[in-house]
């Protein structure tokens, strides 16, 4: 017997939340195979096998926190020598799902798990008609894309692995590769639609399609939800202090039940997903937590030995029903809270386009941004004559390497000197256990204005970097955006962000605060202006500065100091190499 143990997964990473496992004891699996989906603090990733043979036992279950190291299943050791590849039939029976039984009108009953029934088999197929190919999974609470290009028409031959579609999520535009292998017959969808998960893309002549692990499907549960479910919990909530007459039938008479509801996560769940142990309860206290959409073993019982009685599911409702409340009063972050819009039609001919995934992911995280954040814009001036000189001089050594010398490479290094200094601007706010994070590294995002949204890469370790070196990595991001290569992974971590409206226009504005940071830089045009110098007026390059805060953090004072070093450090380079 051989066991396969969670490997190592990346840095500082030592355990995971089993999202999915897509084995089952009997199932042949390969080195190399995906195995179970995990997901850590940092994204959602699958695990692939390390052996090979056939899977004895499962050590592990859907929904376990799981160490790295620990023990996820055992193969049978003489398959696991031989590494012989995975049974399709094996694979294929023991990636099946379940079917879920119909529930039949029947009087309240408890509720048991429902075993498992064997399924159609998903593994590969090479049979003379076409085979289809539908968007895959994408990642973790992303069910749907909007679809940029393309890359394949009827009568291309594709290959398993090939890019063949651009597709934007919330998060970012990425290429889908093709799981199947064959010609092209049908394209199914066209580009600008909105295509979601488990959607056919298109069909193929003798294609083999690569087996696709099935998401195991839970049992019939009984739920409810919305509006409904919410006056159900509060009448049984309140039946203890009424003493209805419905409280004093008998468990045997017929009483009226609630079928086919489907209610939200805060008013809880019935027991049947999984087999567990039984909770000391009456039949009436177990048919009266299913009526009202209660999970009776989430019901904390009083009685002796833990007994639950029909009291302690009514006061389990009626803390599901305030916190059920509460929820549905409070908008939710990045949602549109907006009076009903009138008919503009009815003035003129109008055209609604939908929001694009950048764009509306943009609009959500910026409106969650201004809701939480208390906002303070600073505005100061640089006179940036003498650093102009010096840009111009050394732009050939940037040219050299790769990069351009811009004043935002330049501000780069400006401001990563000064979160050295004012560590309070490279923080974050932890408001429910009351602590302020304080961030050892630097990080600054880098707005980008595309024709998709605005998309704010991240430049890391910006302090151990020269400006030459920060210039050509912002130039690599700047081309990555507007080639929409930018990955989720390209736009997290940062800890500070500059943006630069200086080449569209402007003497200022107030940039919002990119959440969870506590602080943005601005820059608008820079120009000459007349100053004011040993008596007489001087024409000189001003850089207006606009500094957005997080008030709950950073008090006036501490913004005004701050971004009055920025100002000095972009007037005299010189600081740089001597503080920063």
């Amino acid at each position: 017997m051989i066991e396969f143990k969670l490997p190592e997964l990346g840095e500082n990473i030592e355990q995971g939340d089993l999202v999915r496992l897509m084995v089952a004891p009997g199932a042949a699996v390969s080195a190399g195979q995906s195995v179970m989906e995990l997901e850590t603090d940092k994204a959602v990733v699958e695990v692939p096998s390390s052996v090979s043979g056939t899977v004895q036992e499962i050590r592990v279950k859907e929904g376990d926190k799981i160490k790295v190291g620990q023990v996820i299943f055992t193969v049978d050791g003489a398959e696991a020598k031989a590494s012989t590849a995975p049974s399709q039939a094996a694979t294929s029976a023991a990636a099946s799902p379940p079917k879920e039984k119909p529930t039949a009108p029947a009087p309240p009953k408890e509720v048991a798990a429902v075993p498992s029934q064997p399924a159609a088999s998903n593994a590969p197929s090479s049979i003379p008609g076409a085979s289809e190919f539908k968007l895959p999974e994408l990642g973790e609470n992303i069910s749907q894309g909007d679809l940029v290009r393309l890359m394949v028409t009827p009568g291309v031959k594709v290959s398993e692995g090939q890019p063949v579609m651009e597709l934007e999520t919330d998060k970012a535009v990425v290429e889908v590769p093709s799981s199947v292998s064959g010609v092209v017959k049908e394209v199914k969808v066209k580009e600008g639609e909105k295509i979601k998960v488990g959607q056919v893309i298109f069909t193929l002549e003798g294609g083999a399609a690569a087996a696709q692990p099935a998401r195991p499907r839970s049992a019939p549960v009984e739920h409810v939800s919305g509006q409904h479910g919410a006056r159900l919990a509060f009448q049984a909530a309140i039946r203890a202090e009424g003493k209805t007459e419905e409280q004093a039938l008998p468990p045997d008479q017929p009483h009226q039940t609630v079928a086919s509801f489907s209610m939200p996560a805060q008013l809880g769940k019935v027991a049947g997903t999984e087999q567990r142990q039984p909770v000391p309860a009456a039949p009436h206290v177990r048919r009266l937590a299913r009526e009202v959409g209660i999970d009776i073993y989430e019901v904390k019982g009083t009685g002796p030995g833990g007994r639950i009685s029909e009291d302690d599911v009514k006061a389990h409702a009626k803390a599901l029903l305030s916190t059920a409340a509460a929820a549905a009063a409070t908008p939710r972050a990045g949602h549109f809270a907006q009076p009903h819009l009138p008919d503009f039609a009815k003035w003129g001919k109008i055209e609604r386009v939908s929001m694009r995934g950048v764009r509306r992911k943009t609009a959500q995280h910026l409106a969650e941004a201004w809701n939480t954040i208390p906002h303070v814009t600073q505005h100061d001036r640089a006179d940036i004559t003498e650093l102009e000189h010096l840009r111009a001089r050394f732009a050939p050594k940037a040219e050299e390497a790769g990069g351009k010398m811009t004043v935002t490479a330049i501000a780069l290094k400006v401001c990563a000197a000064a979160l050295k200094v004012f560590p309070q601007f490279n923080a974050s706010i932890d408001i429910e256990k009351e602590e302020i994070v304080y961030k050892q590294y630097i990080n600054i995002g880098v707005a980008a204005d595309t024709d998709r949204g605005l998309l704010v890469p991240v430049i890391r370790d910006v302090e151990k970097k020269n400006i030459v070196e920060l210039a050509v990595e912002l130039s690599g991001l700047s081309k990555k955006a507007r080639d929409k290569k930018l990955t989720p992974a390209d736009m997290e971590g940062g800890t500070f962000t500059i943006t630069n409206l200086g080449g569209i226009g402007g003497v200022g504005f107030t940039p919002i605060v990119n959440f969870p940071e506590v602080a943005i830089l601005g820059l608008s045009r820079s120009r000459i202006e007349p100053e004011w110098i040993n008596g007489k007026f001087e024409p000189r390059l001003i850089l207006p500065l606009s500094l957005s805060y997080d008030h709950r953090l950073i008090d006036g004072a501490d913004a005004a100091r701050f971004l009055r070093w920025i100002s000095e450090a972009f007037e005299q380079p010189f600081l740089l190499s001597v503080q920063g």
